[in-house]
């Protein structure tokens, strides 16, 4: 198919881009990598009727540290996260959940920004994002704010982002010295996950001394798995211990039933995934 007629532009800076959007209205649509977006397009589910294009504007390119914190620019390539020497040290739980998503070729066109604004339940990042309890930057008309991935994910593909603001950069923080791993489950290569957990522990001797966990595809927004924190925290890492912490992966989740898999069967996929993704961290 071919998309419907649109206005296009591509600001330099993020002060020009939210004005455009301003100008346009609510019928405008950030342009970022375009892995979503132009498939949306050339199927005719969504009618722009002006993209904003923010492949100029530097400012959203990169990864720095500002003191305990990492910060990764919204236009930050997947490619670029999962080969950089900052995040691998300091958030080793993005890099490897971005090892999974998709191939190489949506990997250097595709933007971690992107990502997480898009906001599928079955994307592979809104989840570590949330695990590593990761800040949201967005640029509005009013100036910028901050929101925290708990409240930045609230529905399917819907954001705190109103039509008139923009993600300007992720950030994260150092979560130095402590082990991390992204467990997914699909059907085929490179699809979306039918459940992933992603998984950050620090360990104290053989013991678990705190443990953040989060599930993909099992609700509409990405889920804390606070139940499987709270039993591993404090207990050791033993195979057994971590099998009985993970059967609390379902508790509070909604997972959805599709082609792919059932509510059981996702429920059931949560509880194994979450004990191989504790294992895998801890060694």
């Amino acid at each position: 198919m071919i998309p419907s007629a649109f206005d296009y532009t591509a600001p330099s800076t993020v002060d020009e881009a939210v004005r455009a959007l301003v100008d346009a209205g609510e019928d405008a649509k950030v342009l970022a990598g375009g892995q979503s977006l132009l498939p949306v397009l050339r199927m005719r589910l969504a009618a722009p009727t002006t993209l904003v294009d923010l492949g100029k504007i530097a400012e959203l390119r990169g990864v720095t540290e500002d003191g305990d914190a990492l910060v990764i620019g919204a236009m930050t390539t997947h490619y670029e996260v999962q080969r950089d020497a900052l995040v691998r040290e300091h958030a080793e739980l993005l890099a490897k959940a971005t090892d999974t998503v998709a191939d190489p070729q949506v990997r250097h066109r595709g933007t971690f920004g992107g990502s997480i604004a898009h906001a599928d339940p079955a994307g592979d990042l809104p989840a570590p994002a949330l695990a590593l309890d990761a800040e949201m930057v967005i640029a509005s008309p009013g100036g910028r704010r901050t929101v925290p991935a708990a409240e930045f994910f609230q529905d399917l593909f819907t954001t705190a982002l109103a039509p008139d603001e923009i993600l300007v950069a992720v950030r994260v923080p150092k979560y130095t010295g402590w082990h991390a791993h992204y467990e997914k489950f699909n059907r085929v290569a490179q699809a979306w996950s039918t459940v992933a957990v992603a998984v950050a522990v620090r360990t104290d001797g053989s013991s678990i001394a705190e443990a953040r966990v989060a599930l993909t595809n099992m609700g509409s927004t990405p889920v804390r798995a606070t139940a499987v924190e709270q039993a591993l925290v404090g207990g050791d890492a033993s195979a057994e211990a971590v099998r009985a912490a993970a059967q609390h992966a379902a508790e509070g989740t909604n997972p959805p039933a599709d082609g792919n898999a059932d509510v059981e069967y996702r429920q059931e996929l949560a509880r194994v995934l979450t004990g191989r993704a504790v294992s895998a961290a801890v060694g």
